[in-house]
């Protein structure tokens, strides 16, 4: 049912993109083939985010073991970039506009703000739902309130041609919302470009899971440390366990309560340990990561 909603929000903002073409080039405004060009690109995020979560949902197979999960992480980046390219040209256009301001035709204008308007809430209603487990159809979410927004800009500087003959109204009010694009661009990148780059996930102490497994009774210390995110639900741990030689009976006894501290503290619900084994006359081991 998700995935249909996704597609249906591509549905509709492609009508709504030809339908702002028509209307641009039939009332000779470029502000309107502007905003036909900013919402075909956001079509096109939505078309991305919808084959990145069709893929992410393909089993693991040989070639690819962990499976598919992170195409949504390639897809949020995709978008966030795309975003920040629309968010720098509408900074570009709002300071042009301020100094050439053009003509537009101000009731053709206000009537395709209002319809975008409606179409760009009903999508970002579809989006809503599936927008608070995924940075990717997140990253496609914000494009559509951003587009929202942007359609009551144009409203209002409709209102503002037809009433007040003031044309720097439409560069001031996009210059602002400008602004939250690429606020949002630099507040949602990092944390799937952290991903991607197989970074620890930014809640959790590192120390503070170093020093929970040392206090598992058997464990001497660890080294060859490794945690990161798999995607956004999924967090992965590797690490050489180091336990007194006299303990290797109860190996399979202390992996177990290490991987039940992992799961419950730290939420690490994939953890490969390798054992090594060390005479306890010998000094301790120093904790590392490598």
């Amino acid at each position: 049912m998700s995935d249909s909603r996704l597609l249906c929000a591509v549905l509709l903002n492609q009508l709504l993109t030809l339908g702002q073409v028509i209307a641009g080039t039939v009332s000779g405004s470029v502000a309107l083939l502007s905003d036909a060009a900013h919402n075909f690109n956001d079509a096109n995020s939505l078309l991305i985010a919808y084959v990145a979560r069709r893929i992410s949902k393909k089993d693991a197979n040989e070639r690819y073991t962990f499976g598919y999960r992170r195409a949504e992480m390639i897809g949020a980046t995709i978008n966030l970039t795309l975003l920040a390219m629309i968010g720098l040209f509408l900074v570009y256009e709002g300071i042009k506009r301020l100094f050439l301001p053009q003509e537009i035709v101000g009731w053709l204008m206000a009537v395709t703000a209002i319809v975008a308007f409606v179409v760009d809430v009903g999508t970002a209603q579809l989006l809503w739902a599936m927008s608070r487990g995924s940075l990717n159809v997140r990253a496609a979410f914000i494009h559509n309130i951003v587009d929202a927004a942007g359609s009551v800009v144009v409203l209002l500087g409709a209102i503002a041609i037809l009433w007040l003959d003031w044309m720097r109204v439409d560069p001031v009010i996009t210059l602002l919302i400008a602004s939250y694009v690429l606020w949002q661009v630099c507040k949602m990148l990092p944390p799937a470009t952290r991903i991607l780059m197989e970074g620890a996930p930014p809640t959790l102490n590192l120390q503070a899971l170093i020093e929970s497994v040392q206090q598992v009774s058997g464990v001497v210390g660890l080294h060859h440390l490794h945690v990161w995110e798999l995607d956004e639900r999924h967090r992965a741990m590797e690490a050489h366990v180091v336990i007194a030689d006299e303990r290797a009976a109860e190996l399979e006894s202390i992996k177990d309560r290490i991987k039940v501290c992992l799961a419950d503290r730290y939420d690490i619900g994939h953890s490969t340990l390798e054992f090594d084994l060390i005479n306890s006359s010998q000094a301790t081991c120093d904790t590392c990561v490598e």
